[in-house]
């Protein structure tokens, strides 16, 4: 038995407290850091990095609120850092202050051009710091809501196809790049529509909601995302998930759905509402793109419901995929 499908050490960091927003400082300097914790750590969780390498791994992994970013740095400077998150899907919204001695406006016309939001001068001021970024933060939580609101399902609360088609080339360049697993599961209620001709749309609807809620439960973090795919017809985008984890999960929603015990005298496998699911797989370190993961997947509910509905078809993609 695979007790822990995701491989990862589930601690606080991983599940963080949602009520303190979370910084990343990132200086070569220890001092400079040391500062700027004291002055944040009683209303924020700070994450501090000492290299650009670090800062960028921690915003993929962690995906703090906002980014507080030393300008000059070895090996990888402040610009090229702020480039490299504004050019990546995952990272991009996350906002971006500058922490610097240099006062020229070239300087700050350079960091506004390549994403950054503001600069904030050294030596460091602590009511200014903390003033700058309460305002963003601000701004940020409430871009977020909206951006929210584009990509939810109304029906169901939970994100829609817009979100998982842009999200799932976001999730496969950063597993490529990374030599990281990524997995698919999708999953059709098993005959929606004779459950919607007899119990009639409100009842559907009602499914779906039920549905939804319980797939949503069913994730173990932060960083897996369910969208409803069209109509009665779900996916879960699971990063950093190799083959028999998305088995497991997958195998734990069949089972979750049909716990719910929702009446379907119409279904010819259940007296009660059930599931099909298809799982595709992308290794570590097999390429691939976004398309071939959906298509793997969708060809794998096929085979589930062709077989008799109610359980769970799995492949991996290949080298020569």
């Amino acid at each position: 038995m695979i007790l822990n499908p995701y491989n990862i050490n589930q601690n606080e960091d991983f599940f963080p407290s949602p009520s303190r927003p979370r910084l990343l400082v990132v200086d070569d300097q220890a001092t400079n850091i040391q500062v700027l914790y004291q002055i944040l750590s009683n209303d924020y969780q700070v994450l501090m990095a000492t290299n650009g390498a670090q800062a960028l791994a921690l915003c993929a992994s962690k995906q703090p609120d906002m980014v507080l970013l030393d300008l000059v740095m070895p090996d990888m400077d402040g610009y090229q850092v702020c480039q490299r998150l504004k050019a990546d899907a995952i990272t991009r919204d996350i906002p971006v202050i500058f922490i610097t001695a240099q006062t020229d406006e070239s300087a700050e016309e350079k960091g506004f051009d390549l994403g950054a939001v503001d600069f904030i001068s050294k030596p460091i001021n602590p009511r200014i710091v903390r003033a700058r970024v309460k305002t963003h933060l601000t701004l940020k939580a409430q871009s977020d809501l909206l951006r929210s609101w584009a990509y939810l399902d109304g029906l169901t609360g939970v994100h829609n196809r817009r979100f998982f088609d842009e999200r799932i080339h976001a999730e496969m360049g950063r597993a490529i790049r990374n030599q990281t697993a990524l997995s698919v599961v999708m999953m059709d209620v098993d005959f929606f529509k004779r459950f919607n001709d007899h119990y009639g749309h409100q009842a559907g609807d009602d499914c779906l909601r039920k549905v939804a809620k319980t797939l949503k439960a069913s994730l173990m973090r932060a960083s897996d995302h369910i969208a409803r795919y069209g109509g009665e017809e779900f996916v879960c985008l699971l990063p950093d998930t190799g083959f028999a984890g998305a088995m497991q999960l997958a195998e734990t929603i069949r089972k979750d759905i049909a716990s719910l015990q929702i009446e379907h005298s119409q279904s010819s496998v259940a007296p009660f509402v059930t599931v099909s699911l298809g799982v595709g797989c992308k290794p570590e370190k097999v390429h691939g793109n976004a398309n071939q993961l959906i298509n793997l997947a969708d060809t794998q509910l096929y085979k589930a419901k062709e077989h008799g509905r109610h359980r769970i078809f799995g492949a991996e993609l290949s080298h020569d995929a």
